[in-house]
């Protein structure tokens, strides 16, 4: 039986170091935005590096810590799931859709940084625009992650080894562990059929498991890849079946 990278991974970010060092060339996120035109397509070894340099970001720039909960206020997005694993390599606590008053940190897309102004720590603003572009006026009372961001190291290493056993998901009213989590991501994989080489389409929201576990973790655990696509409640059928063809979808959810 072929091992894929759920083999050894302890924590959510063990599953990309898992697949950095089994393919690192492979697509890992493949971006669609059918409002804007974008497409955005990111290998193990790109996604890595943007982890990386978020997760420096977070550690050293904004002083995250073990255990501290962040809101993480984003779409399906290329950016947000660089987040997820980023929150994960330091060791925080991601809350999905979290309420920003009970959030030492809150991540937030344009459209809800009024919301996160409630956030009593760090509140960091993603544009969202293409190519990862910045604010044209940053918002008072946020970092922009797209300014910030570019000169962190492409490498990083946590002050403290981040503990399986620790709490690093919150998501529809339940905590989950480190632990729990990879091994819900390896059997949402299983349920799904997923195997390494497969992609995974998705419409769907991160704010819950079904979209989270589909549209990252599961095609993550199993050595797939997804396809993110937002914006396209009004995609003629003919060019989503195009982009299927295209994109060698095997799976698709939402």
């Amino acid at each position: 039986m072929s091992q894929t990278p759920l083999s050894g991974a302890a924590t959510p970010a063990d599953l990309l170091r898992s697949a950095l060092a089994t393919d690192p060339a492979r697509p890992l996120v493949t971006y669609y935005d059918d409002a804007t035109g974008e497409r955005v397509e990111l290998s193990v070894k790109t996604f890595d590096n943007w982890v990386a340099k978020t997760a420096n970001l977070l550690q050293d720039d904004l002083a995250a810590a073990p255990d501290d909960r962040v809101a993480l206020l984003l779409p399906a997005h290329w950016q947000t799931a660089i987040w997820l694993l980023a929150c994960w390599s330091v060791g925080l606590t991601v809350c999905p859709g979290g309420d920003p008053a009970e959030a030492a940190l809150v991540v937030s897309g344009p459209d809800t940084l009024s919301a996160s102004l409630a956030c009593p720590g760090e509140r960091v603003a993603l544009a969202l625009r293409p190519l990862g572009g910045r604010f044209p006026e940053l918002p008072a009372g946020f970092v922009d992650y797209a300014a910030e961001v570019p000169a962190q190291g492409d490498r990083f290493v946590p002050y403290a080894p981040v503990d399986a056993s620790r709490p690093a998901l919150v998501v529809e009213g339940e905590q989950l562990t480190g632990a729990q989590t990879v091994v819900l991501a390896g059997e949402h994989a299983e349920n799904l059929g997923l195997k390494p080489g497969d992609r995974v389409l998705s419409t769907l929201s991160y704010d819950d498991w079904a979209g989270l576990g589909g549209g990252l973790l599961a095609p993550l655990a199993a050595g797939a890849s997804v396809v993110l696509c937002r914006n396209s409640e009004n995609l003629a059928p003919e060019l989503l079946e195009s982009r299927i063809a295209s994109e060698r979808v095997t799976h698709r959810i939402g």
